[in-house]
């Protein structure tokens, strides 16, 4: 197992909860031919994402919106009497006071210590950007 987690920390930017030998050795497997031979292309992607939706018993309540920030872009937001500004990095990320995280949402939660909406707790609601 060790020698699959160096190749597994390559491709994956966080490890299983419950590490299955067989699920992990499947992942890389996949990862290593889709490096090799390419991906899904972006059609096939959507067609299987359809099919899925439309055979799943779990309904959704609205699909989630994109937000695509150029990196470097700060957000900035007041919040228990100070600013907190959050930039986002190249690699889509999110940095906040030295630490990365994956979704606004998880900043959100890490400032406020609940659990929060982040594109609407930085000013992203229905209408856009405030």
């Amino acid at each position: 197992m060790a020698e699959l987690w160096v190749i597994w920390d390559r491709y994956f930017k966080r490890r299983p909860e419950h590490p299955n030998r067989t699920h992990v050795e499947s992942r890389i497997a996949y990862k290593l031919q889709e490096e090799a031979f390419g991906g899904l292309a972006p059609a096939t992607r959507q067609r299987l994402e359809a099919i899925g939706a439309k055979h799943s018993k779990i309904k959704l309540r609205a699909r989630p919106r994109e937000f695509n920030f150029a990196p470097g872009t700060a957000l900035l937001r007041e919040w228990g009497e100070r600013e907190h500004k959050v930039t986002v990095t190249a690699e889509g990320l999110f940095e906040y006071e030295g630490h990365t995280f994956k979704s606004l949402t998880a900043v959100a939660r890490h400032i406020t210590g609940q659990h929060w909406s982040g594109p609407l707790f930085f000013g992203f609601g229905k209408g856009g950007a405030r």
